[in-house]
């Protein structure tokens, strides 16, 4: 996959399907606005565009500055492209860049910079100053500029249409199965593993502390989850506590850490990438070491059940 930037030179070429959005999550609504793309442009001999934010729109214009991410700038280009785009345009979203009209955004990213022929839309975007671009404004602008429009339909789960906030919703309570239904596979985070306390060697489970690698990645609910751990090119299970080991000296800070079940390698300073299956129980407070050495046993076996 080819990524630019906004200065970088990008060849013009009318033959072009595109598509804009945020795409935080990058969730299964997402997936079929790919998917439409991908398809449109195999059919016509168009080669792909995706145009995305960096950072997050509601981060710069809104005071929501505290909203999480489900996924950071790296983890969205590596999902782009294993589903298939070919070019993926990254624009620096700032105030001045909030000042443009979508007519604007239209003229100077996609007839002007890249050229398109066709552009693909979800049921519920919106862009430009004020949020004046809809997909009745872009039909308007394709007559204008040679251009053709087509809106791709929400996908619902129940009474549920799939959207980015309600699976930051789920995932802050808790519902990792229902939260990677509506993204179409595990939520992940990554971290390099930093030094701990060693008191998981202690009680004979040794645990890798990490360290996100980015500040605004959303973490889940507080608590104990089954989880994949890839560390290189292999996967294993593994049981994650998020919180803050009020067995032990409990502390201000929240602490993520992770047991890779048979699993026995030095890995300090190694990331690692932690997919969440399921969550298995609220963090507590034991009476004695023993007690937590069983328990963890247990979240082990239900991990190993869940995952057979």
């Amino acid at each position: 996959m080819n990524i630019y930037y906004e200065e970088k030179s990008i060849d013009k070429v009318k033959e072009t399907i595109v598509t804009i959005g945020t795409f935080d999550g990058i969730h299964r609504g997402h997936q079929k606005i790919l998917n439409k793309l991908i398809e449109l442009g195999k059919k016509n001999n168009w080669r792909t565009f995706v145009i995305t934010f960096q950072p997050h729109p509601r981060k710069v214009i809104s005071k929501d500055y505290n909203m999480k991410l489900l996924t950071t700038i790296d983890e969205k280009e590596e999902l782009f492209e294993f589903y298939g785009i070919e070019n993926l345009l990254i624009i620096n979203f700032t105030k001045d860049f909030s000042k443009l009209s979508s007519e604007e955004f239209v003229k100077k990213f996609i007839c002007d910079k890249i050229g398109a022929k066709h552009i693909v839309v979800g049921y519920d975007h919106k862009f430009g100053k004020d949020r004046d671009g809809d997909e009745n404004k872009l039909r308007l602008l394709g007559e204008k500029y040679g251009f053709n429009v087509t809106k791709v339909k929400p996908i619902s789960i129940g009474d549920d249409v799939i959207s980015s906030t309600k699976i930051r919703n789920l995932l802050l309570n808790g519902e990792i199965k229902k939260a990677n239904e509506f993204l179409g596979r595990f939520y992940s985070l990554k971290g390099k593993v930093i030094t701990g306390a060693g008191r998981g060697h202690s009680i004979g489970f040794a645990t890798a502390n990490l360290m996100i690698d980015n500040p605004d990645k959303l973490i889940p609910l507080r608590g104990v989850y089954a989880v994949y751990v890839i560390f290189g090119n292999k996967k294993y299970l593994g049981v994650m506590n998020i919180g803050f080991r009020p067995t032990f000296n409990q502390t201000t800070n929240l602490i993520l850490e992770v047991h890779i079940i048979d699993f026995n390698k030095e890995i300090y300073n190694e990331e690692l990438k932690v997919e969440f299956i399921k969550r298995l129980r609220d963090e507590k407070k034991f009476n004695s070491k023993d007690e937590l050495k069983n328990q963890i046993k247990n979240d082990i076996n239900a991990t190993v059940n869940i995952s057979n």
